[in-house]
């Protein structure tokens, strides 16, 4: 069977078919007991819960029943992969920020992401435990959405990146709580008077996507369904995502581990590369 290659309008008809899924995935994260989970963990040391596998299996199973035809490259099925991936696919962290969720801290997500011709079309973020869901659709604009305790995402607030303002301005920086390193540490110093804001998982590409941060680096090597969802919604708010040297990304192509090198999210296209 061909995967097709769905275009931009076609996407639009599926932003909320697929916002329903993970709105769905993470009422079932919420449902989980952090107190008496299961935590497990990886062939690369990194944790897995209950959480995790109860929002793959309803994303999964959701996908499959969308568009059988699009294959989904999860982060906790990635045996199933077959790469490089050619016209659209998705890109699927059922939990990302596994480790902020097993410290008892709200900021983790659950990350989709629509690829076509190795681009993030479409994307979506939703913070479970903060009632919110960031989405957006390149060339089309993004928005913020707030959930209700009943899992019903309510109608949505357009969102956009912030402008940078200029010399003298102080930079906000987005920064991993739980990820940092020296490349990344060096590049904010280089940002004179930056104003840092630690968190966790894409809850800093929202940050970035609804303008309350003007950049968020990542210069160690990450995974794609990390970045995908929110590389979409940042750009479809009119920020750019590039690696340290200005260069776009590119998803799904044969890549060792499935790993993104490096990443700059930034508000204001106009400041990238400096």
């Amino acid at each position: 069977m061909t995967t097709p290659a769905i275009d931009r309008d076609a996407a639009a008809r599926l932003m909320e078919p697929l916002t329903d899924i993970v709105v769905q995935a993470g009422a079932a994260i919420l449902a989980v007991s952090r107190s008496t989970m299961q935590v497990t963990g990886k062939s690369d040391g990194s944790p897995v819960t209950e959480a995790d596998m109860a929002a793959h299996h309803i994303i999964a199973e959701g996908l499959n029943k969308l568009l059988p035809s699009v294959p989904a490259l999860s982060e906790e099925r990635t045996d199933l992969a077959a790469r490089p991936y050619k016209n659209s696919f998705f890109l699927v962290d059922p939990l990302d920020g596994t480790k902020e969720f097993v410290a008892g801290r709200d900021e983790y997500t659950v990350n989709v992401a629509l690829i076509t011709h190795g681009k993030p079309l479409l994307g979506i973020i939703a913070a479970p435990a903060l009632g919110l869901v960031w989405r957006g659709l390149v060339g089309q604009g993004a928005e913020r959405l707030l959930v209700t305790k009943d899992g019903k995402a309510r109608a949505g607030q357009p969102i956009h990146t912030r402008r940078h303002p200029g010399p003298g301005g102080a930079w906000i920086v987005a920064v991993s709580r739980s990820h940092g390193d020296k490349r990344t540490e060096a590049f904010i110093s280089a940002r004179p008077g930056a104003i840092r804001q630690a968190l966790g998982s894409a809850v800093k590409f929202g940050r970035v996507a609804e303008g309350g941060a003007d950049i968020y680096p990542r210069l160690s090597p990450t995974s794609e369904w990390d970045v995908a969802a929110g590389h979409a919604v940042v750009t479809a708010a009119g920020g750019k995502i590039t690696d340290s040297k200005g260069a776009d990304l590119c998803f799904g192509e044969a890549r060792e581990d499935f790993l993104v090198p490096e990443f700059i999210a930034w508000g204001d296209p106009a400041v990238a590369g400096q």
